[in-house]
Parts: structure tokens; C-alpha cells; sequence
């Protein structure tokens, strides 16, 4: 329920640029500080909250009578949304032993999956026959069956003996603050890169220099007795492995985002396809990912080795990358929905497999922690996912542009300068004559094989990288203090751990 309610609403934004910015933004600078909470006061109580803080920001969105309030709510749905992705999963891995974790975050795949695509068919119903505002108050129900369910049975140990004030001197505040403002910095940046500022202008450059600089500060900090308590901590990405796989966790997310976000442009700058129909067209991107995923959880957990797994699932999607290069106006539903298809298997057979392997290098104390970095250099990969290509496809833009690709100059001054980017649709195309229309299709044909080359070019790095990945035994057994309470307070989870196993992945 929760992963569909994240899904739903994420695939639901409103139209303000501004406030899908924010909710992109809050989404990903607050995951290390709610990971750290989780360590500090309970995953149950965070868990509460977040959801609470979701809730409140889609009644805020709901009852927004200006844009600035409804730019807030986003904001704040933003964050409880990204913590509810990264708690369900912290509290999973909890119950869950290592070797197990995949098949259970394939159902969660497969219910994040069903939201994502039914999201814009329920969105879009919701507006065609009531408000925009139903969109959001939606969630109040369901947020508040989400609390009540859990409220009654999610019931996990954590540290009682601990004070409140001790709990509060464990949070590293200073490496906080510094780590939320350097994120938020450069995603704003990113969020308007190559659109509405050029990449060299000052507004750009400025808050990613900056933003850059607070993390070199933030990774500095975390590796001296300055930091409270490190919730990034550098024993996470201390083996060559963890490197890789925190590395290409960036990219993976990174090119998921790459195809959601340029597949449109394609459909409705080639293929004049409607922005409805456009949405239709991504659905076997979103919905193949599920048998990929289960098959990738399958594997792990029969075999328990993750190396073959990632790839094999980067090799189909490097594939299916360069399948999208052969896209033009004659391309059939058949083809592209079959190329969707190759990629998305691909890539739910990494969604799945990379966290345990990730996890599998640190023990199980550090679980919270490393779970929230894991999940920050997803959702720090989406962005770039979007920032890249666009910056890619501006300036491929420009260059047919300059070689005479459109040979009216009024529509050619259009199109310059981030114009095509911000333009893409079929209403844009249909109102020019027949033979401009086809230079204009030209152009973004193009332009979007442009993207997917250097697509190709990152996910080929990263299928690279896994063949220098090293296999870690995937722990059978539990031994955390998070795990479930009994009636009479004690743990339930299976404490057999095997210290040999134990030592070598801590």
C-alpha cells in the first residue's frame, strides 16, 4: 500500500515546474537524516511520520489556494514520500535475511509498478470528472488506513534504555544541515540546466560549484571525530565492490529516468502521439520491470550469487538502449513496445538485486545507514537522469539547427535554445505546413538518438563495472536489534548469525 501511494502520487505532479523541482528535491535531501532517525528512535515511529508527513502535504496540496502554497505542499509531500520508499525498505531488510530480501522487494516492485502505471489513467479520470484537488486529498484515506494498519502491526525493538536527549545528541545536525543544503543546491540547478539558464550561465554554475563544495565538506567531516554519529560513514564504499555497486546504483537510476523522461519526446515529437496516448505508449516500460525483478529475486535467492545477475541484466540493458537508437516515424507499436520491454526487463533485474548486494558489506547495525545511502544515490540519480540527456538533446538540437535541419527561420529560432525541449508535442508540430512538420520530426528523431547513444555509452560503463565486482556470501540469518517484538517484549527474529560470515561482510 505504501509503495503504491508513493507511485501514484509521484506520477501524479501538478503542473507548477516549481513544485515537482521541490518534491524531487525534498524527496532526496532528507533520506540521511530519516535513516539516522531510524537508528535513533525506532523505525515504527519514523515510519509514522513519515506517512504523516505525506499526508500533510497532500492535504496542503489538496487545499492550496495560491501557487507558492501548492509549491510547499509539494515540498513537503516530497519528503514524506521519498521516506516512505526508504523506510518500508529498512524495515524489510530487518525481518528479512540478506539472501531473501530479494524476492520480497520484487512484490514491492510489482505494487510500485501497478501504481506508477495506473497513476495517470486514475489521475486523469480524477481531473476529467471532478477537480485537481481530489488528486491529492485521494491520499488523505489511504494515508491515514496506511497509519492505522501499521500502527497496529508493525511492532519492532529498538533502544528503550537510551533518553531522549541522548537519542537527540546522536544526530549528526551539523552534517545534516550541510548535506540537505548542498543536495538541494545542485538539484536546483539541475532541475533548470540547459532549460530555462544555459549551462555556463552564472545561475547554473554557481549553486553547483557550491553545492559540490558542501559535499567535498559533508564526506570530509564524515571521516573525522567532527561527525556526531557518520550516517554516510566510509566504511560503506571501503571494498572495490561497494564502489561499483554504489556507482552503478547511480547510473541504473540514472537511465531509468533517462527513458521515462525522453521516451515522450520521441512519441510526441516523432510519432505525434497526444500526451495521453504518450502515457499509454510508457506502459510496457513500467510494467515489464516486474517479471525482470522477480526473476532477478528468484535467482538471488535460490543461487545467492549476485555478480552473473547484474551482468546479465546490464548486458539486456545496454541492449535495449541501443534498440531505442533504431526508433523513427515509421517505427511500429510492435517495435518500440518490444524495445520498452528489453530494457525494463533488464532494469527490474537490477532494482531488486542491487541493494542486498550493497548491504551485504556492511553488518546489520549499519543497516538503516547504509540503506539511506543507497537510496540517496538513487534518488540523487534521477535528476542527473533528466539534467544529462537534456542538456544532450539541447544541444544536438542546436547543432541540426545550425546545419539547416529546418529551413523556415522563424520555426528554427523557435526550436533554438532549449526552445524544442520546452515545445515537444504533437500541437507543436501540427501547426506548421506538412514539409516543415517532417524537418521538425527530422530534427527530434534525431535529437532523441542522440540521447540514447550516450545512453548507451553509461550503461555499457556500468556493464563493465560488474565484471570487476567481487561475490560476498549473502548472510541466511538475522542478527539485528530491530526486529520484531513478541508479546512479552523480546525479539523474534532468528539470532543464529554466523559470526564467520558476519565479520567478513561487516
Amino acid at each position: 500500500m505504501l509503495f503504491f501511494l508513493s507511485g501514484y502520487v509521484y506520477k501524479l505532479p501538478c503542473s507548477k515546474e516549481r513544485s515537482l523541482t521541490l518534491y524531487l528535491e525534498c524527496s532526496t535531501a532528507v533520506l540521511p537524516l530519516f535513516g539516522q532517525f531510524c537508528n535513533v528512535f525506532s523505525r515504527r515511529y519514523v515510519m509514522f511520520s513519515v506517512i504523516a508527513i505525506f499526508v500533510l502535504g497532500s492535504g496542503i496540496c489538496g487545499g492550496a489556494s495560491t501557487g507558492g502554497m501548492l509549491i510547499a505542499g509539494r515540498a513537503v509531500q516530497g519528503a514524506g514520500s521519498g521516506g516512505i520508499i526508504m523506510v518500508s525498505s529498512i524495515v524489510l531488510s530487518d525481518l528479512v535475511p540478506l539472501r531473501e530480501r530479494g524476492k520480497y522487494s520484487a512484490i514491492l516492485m510489482y505494487v510500485f509498478g501497478v501504481g506508477s502505471a495506473l497513476g495517470p489513467f486514475i489521475g486523469g479520470a480524477i481531473i476529467s470528472s471532478t477537480t485537481w484537488r481530489w488528486v491529492f486529498y485521494l491520499n488523505l484515506p489511504i494515508g491515514a488506513t496506511a497509519f492505522i494498519v501499521l500502527f497496529v502491526f508493525l511492532r519492532v525493538n529498538y533502544n528503550k534504555e537510551m533518553s531522549f536527549w541522548q537519542k537527540l545528541q546522536r544526530i549528526d545536525l551539523i552534517g545534516n544541515s550541510i548535506l540537505v543544503a548542498s543536495t538541494v543546491t545542485i538539484l536546483y540547478a539541475l532541475s533548470y540546466a540547459g532549460t530555462r539558464y544555459l549551462w555556463q550561465s552564472w545561475h547554473t554554475l554557481v549553486p553547483l560549484l557550491v553545492g559540490f563544495l558542501g559535499l567535498f565538506i559533508f564526506a570530509f567531516l564524515q571521516t573525522t571525530n567532527l561527525s556526531a554519529e557518520p550516517f554516510i560513514a566510509p566504511r560503506f564504499f571501503r571494498t572495490r565492490t561497494s564502489t561499483i555497486l554504489a556507482i552503478n546504483t547511480f547510473i541504473y537510476s540514472a537511465l531509468l529516468y533517462w527513458c521515462i523522461f525522453f521516451l515522450p519526446f520521441f512519441f510526441q515529437g516523432v510519432k505525434l502521439f497526444s500526451p495521453r496516448r504518450s502515457d499509454v505508449a510508457l506502459l510496457p516500460i513500467s510494467l515489464l520491470g516486474i517479471p525482470g525483478s522477480m526473476l532477478g529475486a528468484i535467482a538471488l535467492t535460490r543461487w545467492g550469487p549476485y555478480k552473473p545477475i547484474h551482468i546479465l541484466a546490464f548486458a539486456i540493458q545496454t541492449l535495449g538502449l541501443g534498440l531505442f537508437t533504431l526508433q523513427r516515424e515509421s517505427t511500429t507499436v510492435a517495435e518500440w513496445a518490444v524495445f520498452q520491454c528489453v530494457v525494463s526487463f533488464g532494469g527490474g533485474m537490477i532494482f531488486t538485486t542491487m541493494l542486498p548486494a550493497f548491504q551485504a558489506f556492511v553488518h546489520e547495525r549499519d543497516l538503516a545507514a547504509c540503506t539511506a545511502a543507497w537510496y540517496f544515490l538513487r534518488l540523487f540519480g534521477h535528476v542527473w537522469g533528466v539534467a544529462i540527456p537534456g542538456a544532450i538533446f539541447n544541444n544536438r538540437t542546436n547543432a541540426l539547427l545550425a546545419q539547416g535541419a529546418v529551413s523556415n527561420p522563424l520555426v528554427a529560432r523557435l526550436m533554438a535554445a532549449g526552445g524544442a525541449y520546452q515545445a515537444v508535442s504533437a500541437a507543436f508540430v501540427k501547426q506548421f505546413l506538412l514539409v516543415v512538420q517532417s524537418e521538425i520530426r527530422a530534427v527530434y528523431r534525431q535529437a532523441t538518438q542522440r540521447v540514447f547513444q550516450i545512453a548507451i555509452v553509461f550503461a555499457g560503463f556500468a556493464f563493465l563495472l560488474t565484471l570487476f565486482e567481487e561475490e560476498v556470501e549473502l548472510r541466511k540469518t538475522l542478527e539485528t536489534e530491530f526486529g520484531l517484538e513478541e508479546k512479552d517484549g523480546k525479539m523474534s527474529t532468528n539470532n543464529n548469525y554466523d559470526a564467520k560470515v558476519g565479520t567478513q561482510s561487516a
